[in-house]
């Protein structure tokens, strides 16, 4: 989801392009760790139609997916008709969308990208779209810029993010006791959800045309502990959190808690487990 190219330099050399490259790299192995894909399945192909909705990708326009991942946006816009590019930093998952549109017979050009540095031309888009995905960039402003660069005048971006006080924005809070705190100047993905700190991050570069809170319903498990299983297994910074309690018992058992206490406190319904996931949706022209 986002990308960076190559892994950081060795000792002594660490500036910040070299501990800029360190952390694009463990970003990327996050995201290549457990199954994304199969978490797009279950849950986030339901984020795809409203933002599609949004974006209005119609036939003969071109759409850029920005943190792409798998394609679950993608691919849905190529069938609309669009002229796709779907970029990531990650080429695993790259590489399940490319297949995944190769067996619906469409055009989509996979391109392993920075969110924070493309390599598109500026305003080489007609629409900019991302699913829970640029939010993961470290740094807002440069990903920010970014958008609005390759964005042409006029054009629209469509972004969806999860929010601070949903459901995801709650399990990196209850996460974030537990892992190694972020790196100077990386920001926490879900401020990407609050609409005041992205109108802050586009600025004078595009009208915000809307922004509205929505849920998203998640019937994907059984119980809350099905929750915690598929979630150390598929999902990439849960991964992380518990692969580097794997020595300490103790607190892995507390952030197990945490996480099943977070799916208790969300649950609506029991029979399925029913969870209501906010997020934002914001769409945008770009000024000029």
């Amino acid at each position: 989801m986002d990308s960076g190219s190559g892994v950081g330099a060795g000792a002594g050399e660490e500036g910040p392009e070299a501990a800029d490259r360190r952390l694009k790299a463990k970003h990327r192995a996050v995201w290549a760790s457990g199954d994304y894909p199969e978490v797009t399945r279950r849950i986030t192909a339901g984020l795809a139609p409203p933002l599609l909705e949004a974006a209005q990708p119609e036939p003969g326009l071109s759409l850029l997916d920005v943190a792409a991942g798998s394609g679950n946006v993608a691919i849905p816009a190529a069938q609309a008709g669009a002229r796709v590019v779907a970029a990531d930093l990650t080429p695993e998952l790259l590489e399940v969308g490319r297949a995944d549109a190769e067996r619906l017979g469409l055009e989509v050009e996979w391109r392993e990208a920075d969110a924070e540095a493309m390599p598109f031309a500026d305003g080489a888009f007609d629409v900019v779209v991302s699913c829970v995905g640029v939010m993961f960039a470290p740094h807002h402003e440069r990903a920010a810029a970014e958008l609005l660069r390759v964005c042409r005048p006029g054009g629209r971006i469509a972004l969806v993010a999860w929010t601070p006080e949903g459901f995801i924005g709650r399990m990196f809070a209850a996460m974030r006791p537990f892992v190694p705190p972020p790196p100077p100047g990386a920001q926490p993905p879900p401020r990407w959800g609050d609409e005041g700190h992205v109108r802050s991050l586009l600025g004078e570069g595009a009208q915000v045309l809307s922004a509205e809170r929505r849920r998203l319903p998640v019937t994907a498990f059984a119980s809350p502990q099905e929750f915690l299983e598929f979630f150390r297994t598929c999902y990439g910074p849960t991964i992380a959190a518990f692969a580097g309690l794997r020595e300490d018992p103790d607190r892995t058992r507390e952030l197990s808690d945490a996480l099943l206490e977070l799916a208790a406190e969300f649950a609506t319904g029991q029979d399925p487990l029913r969870m209501d996931w906010e997020y934002l949706l914001l769409v945008a022209r770009r000024a000029g």
